[in-house]
């Protein structure tokens, strides 16, 4: 059983950057960040797969970066330029073959506690 842990958030000016990692037991074919916004439903941010290749939501293109440690099993959120749009709860997410919540080809079955990104203009 995979279990994830979000740290790193917090609340940050507009132009600001916060990093966000995810502690994880074990890793998947596919690693992720939602967020879900007051009053909004949860969408995808980023992604990557056990290859390496990452996918991102046109919202966050050239502003986010994922990354990985597998050494130390940790995900990492990398966020710049933040906008107020941007304050939602992340989640980290990890896929599985009957997840059910579908994105960039990947099924997310997993979800960690969340963590709180609030920025302020």
């Amino acid at each position: 059983q995979v279990q994830l842990a979000e740290s790193g958030g917090g609340s940050v000016q507009a132009g600001g950057s916060l990093r966000l990692s995810c502690g994880y037991t074990s890793s998947s074919y596919c690693m992720g960040w939602f967020r879900q916004a007051t009053g909004k439903e949860r969408e995808g941010v980023a992604r990557l797969d056990s290859g390496g290749s990452t996918s991102y939501a046109d919202s966050v293109k050239g502003r986010f970066t994922i990354s990985q440690d597998a050494a130390k099993n940790t995900l990492y959120l990398q966020m710049n330029n933040l906008k107020p749009e941007d304050t939602a709860m992340y989640y980290c997410a990890s896929a599985s073959s009957f997840g059910h919540i579908w994105w960039q080809d990947c099924r997310f079955s997993t979800w960690g506690q969340g963590t709180q990104v609030t920025v302020s203009s």
